[in-house]
């Protein structure tokens, strides 16, 4: 069995541990890092760094949404331009119809009808016909 300490003997020890100096390790020489030939090098502790994988984690979640919205976006203008393009042609159309039924009237009107006919040669009823011949250049 090992022989007693006095409660004054730990006492003083503890207090020229609380009073000393810490010790310093040793820093090692250029001579003693290197290894020697033949002893397998550690492969160094791969740890995981999680801010790093939630960051990427974060990135690709976003690059999914915002290539969820492009797709949207797209279909989008597609469907815009297709509207204007669809647009276009109606109101081609209405300025057509207009016109032609601007056309419609005018040849409705009895001055129009009778201006044509007399154009084609034709006349009234009852009426007296007149030919003229010998004209220069017919």
């Amino acid at each position: 069995m090992p022989p007693a300490r006095s409660a004054t003997a730990r006492a003083a020890r503890s207090a020229t541990a609380r009073t000393a100096a810490p010790r310093r390790q040793s820093r090692p020489d250029a001579v003693s890092r290197t290894r020697p030939q033949g002893v397998a090098v550690r492969a160094p502790k791969l740890r995981v760094r999680w801010e790093r994988v939630g960051r990427i984690g974060l990135l690709l979640v976003l690059a999914v949404v915002v290539g969820l919205y492009v797709e949207h976006a797209l279909a989008y203008v597609s469907t815009r331009a297709q509207a204007n393009a669809q647009q276009a042609i109606v109101n081609r159309l209405t300025r057509q119809n207009k016109a032609l039924e601007g056309r419609q009237r005018s040849l409705n009107d009895p001055a129009t009808i009778v201006r044509d006919a007399r154009a084609l040669g034709m006349i009234r009823p009852n009426e007296q016909s007149y030919s003229v011949t010998g004209l220069p250049g017919h």
